[in-house]
């Protein structure tokens, strides 16, 4: 959880955002955070070196299984998820803004069978264009600033296939009120977007991942 984290790193992540967001590259901080953190993953206060316990519940809960399926990963970090998809049999494309990031994820899983690759949410390659089975989204677009959201999540509505699947995971608000953040959760209008880009939500689980102050995630799947 961010806020278990030292108050020095939270404010730091804070101070990079929104020097990146007046830049207007709102993605631009997650290599300078990589490139700080030298090789420390407590310096990345999303590096918990496991599968995220959302996505390993769902995969485990339904017997996912991917052989001959592409899953695509976003923000892969330092590739956990991309991994957990690949032991499930799927051929993964992971990828993440930041350079330090993809050289960290190859370094720690020199074996693996990942693509792993620099990418650009805002630019992504035209052959990923609805090419994949399963998409992973954890926490992603909640890093990128509300002028951004709409744009965002149009990308990532954009990489599923027909029939395909997207697994988000993020932090939810009740009001349309802009948050503060980093984080900036998402409301249930922006989330709505991912319907107007012909998803159907099909499940959904609600998470209070803290008392102080309280944090709630939402799981959610859409077809």
């Amino acid at each position: 959880m961010f806020e278990d984290q030292p108050m020095a790193l939270r404010q730091r992540v804070a101070d990079l955002a929104s020097h990146a967001y007046q830049k207007g590259q709102p993605s631009e901080w997650f290599e300078t955070l990589y490139c700080e953190a030298n090789g420390d993953t407590t310096q990345i206060p999303w590096a918990k070196l496991s599968p995220h316990p959302y996505l390993l519940d769902w995969l485990t809960t339904h017997s996912i299984q991917g052989a001959n399926q592409r899953a695509l990963v976003i923000g892969c970090g330092l590739g956990d998820d991309a991994e957990i998809l690949a032991e499930k049999g799927f051929q993964v494309t992971a990828f993440d803004i930041a350079p330090t990031a993809i050289a960290w994820c190859q370094q720690r899983f020199p074996q693996s069978t990942v693509e792993y690759a620099i990418a650009d949410l805002f630019a992504l390659p035209d052959h990923w264009l609805h090419a994949f089975d399963l998409v992973i989204e954890i926490r992603d677009i909640q890093a990128l600033p509300l002028t951004v959201r709409a744009e965002a999540i149009q990308a990532v509505a954009s990489t599923v296939a027909s029939q395909g699947t997207l697994f988000i995971v993020t932090r939810v608000r009740e009001t349309e009120e802009a948050p503060d953040g980093p984080p900036w959760p998402l409301s249930e209008r922006e989330l709505s977007q991912f319907q107007a880009q012909g998803l159907t939500e099909r499940d959904r689980a609600l998470y209070l991942v803290s008392d102080h102050p309280p944090v709630k995630q939402l799981r959610v799947i859409y077809k």
